[in-house]
């Protein structure tokens, strides 16, 4: 299908639009999409991560980092939290351990857990699975406290803070 617009290249780009009840339909090459103002594959990120990452702290401008910790730097390979937050990787495996603090609170919010709470491996041919660690327990419960609270579940909470008590 040839553009609508040009008339010369293959049209890639297809938008239907909806103005007083009308439907239209346009078939639009990538740069005639581009000036019309339409985002085309060709201009969005190639790694939407590095975007969500940028904008993680208090606002502003979206390619520098703001917010604390923007300048702690891994003793290991000296890779900073800027350089994590632009990329969207980190540098060794000793970040981990110098960007517990911010890759916690990033976790949290991404998968609502800053804990594993999947399956664990098991060697082929074992038979007992062993029991969660009172430390994963503790931070699985403290996780979904918080979740409770967040959602007003105040008798759920409660709940749960006992039972975090008792394992305390």
């Amino acid at each position: 299908m040839v553009c609508e617009n040009c008339g010369e290249r293959e049209a890639v780009i297809h938008l239907t639009q909806i103005q007083a009840g009308q439907v239209t339909t346009v078939h639009l090459c990538e740069p005639c999409a581009a000036e019309r103002g339409v985002e085309t594959g060709a201009s969005t990120s190639k790694f939407p991560l590095n975007d969500f990452l940028a904008t993680l702290g208090k606002g502003g401008d979206p390619q520098e980092p703001a917010g604390e910790g923007a300048d702690v730097a891994c003793a290991a390979c000296g890779a900073t939290l800027k350089d994590f937050r632009q990329t969207g990787r980190l540098g060794c495996a000793a970040c981990y351990a110098s960007f517990e603090a911010y890759l916690r609170d990033l976790l949290r919010r991404l998968h609502g857990s800053a804990t594993h709470v999947g399956e664990t491996y098991t060697a082929p041919g074992a038979v007992s699975v062993p029991a969660p660690s009172a430390e994963r327990q503790l931070g699985a419960l403290r996780d979904e406290l918080q979740r409770a609270i967040a959602a007003e579940d105040f008798e759920r909470a409660a709940e749960l803070r006992d039972r975090i008590r008792v394992l305390e």
